[in-house]
């Protein structure tokens, strides 16, 4: 089996700030746990960023017509990393303008034989969506529930549960439980 590789989904003031409509409550704690986590993958890291840049014409533009306060230009401040997350990770981060973020550049990231160690925000929309299709994709994928921010503790909980569903393709775990594996 391949070493594992670590998974940040898109650390974004969007989905962080208190102030910010989409921002986590459990964004901080999340986060701490992630900057834990990152130094015992020796660079395997990836960070990465949801974009609104999705075609209008599609459902898409249903859901920036709900959601106005995201409809600007890929480059305003709400998408920006928050800060220490760029240092998390040597590369690039992988941007999509998708809620799930499994895709030809993060398979490319991972290389063959891709095991992926998920955390990020938000567990209820780009975490499961990313898991999910990994693991459709054939990644073995450990979802770190304490290192994963959710919208509200109910759709944390509803999502862990949707995402453990598809064992042993994905598997939940802890921060202490990947701090065990990695340095067993």
């Amino acid at each position: 089996m391949s070493r594992p590789h670590l998974v940040v989904i898109d650390p974004q003031h969007i989905f962080a700030s208190p102030d910010s409509a989409w921002g986590s409550p459990f964004f901080p704690e999340a986060f701490a746990r992630i900057r834990e986590l990152a130094p015992l993958f020796d660079g395997r890291v990836t960070v990465t960023r949801w974009l609104p840049t999705a075609d209008r014409a599609t459902a898409w533009g249903d859901y920036f017509r709900e959601w106005p306060f995201a409809d600007v230009a890929a480059d305003n401040p709400l998408y920006d990393l928050v800060a220490g997350a760029a240092e998390l990770s040597p590369h690039p981060p992988v941007e999509e303008p998708t809620f799930g973020k499994w895709g030809e550049a993060l398979a490319a990231r991972l290389g063959p034989e891709p095991h992926m160690v998920l955390t990020g925000v938000s567990t209820d929309c780009c975490v499961i969506s990313t898991a999910l299709a990994a693991a459709d994709a054939g990644v073995r994928t450990l979802v770190v529930e304490d290192a994963c921010a959710h919208s509200t503790a109910e759709n944390g909980r509803a999502a862990l549960h949707v995402m453990s569903l598809f064992g042993p393709q994905i598997e939940l775990v802890t921060t202490a439980e990947v701090r065990r594996r990695l340095t067993a």
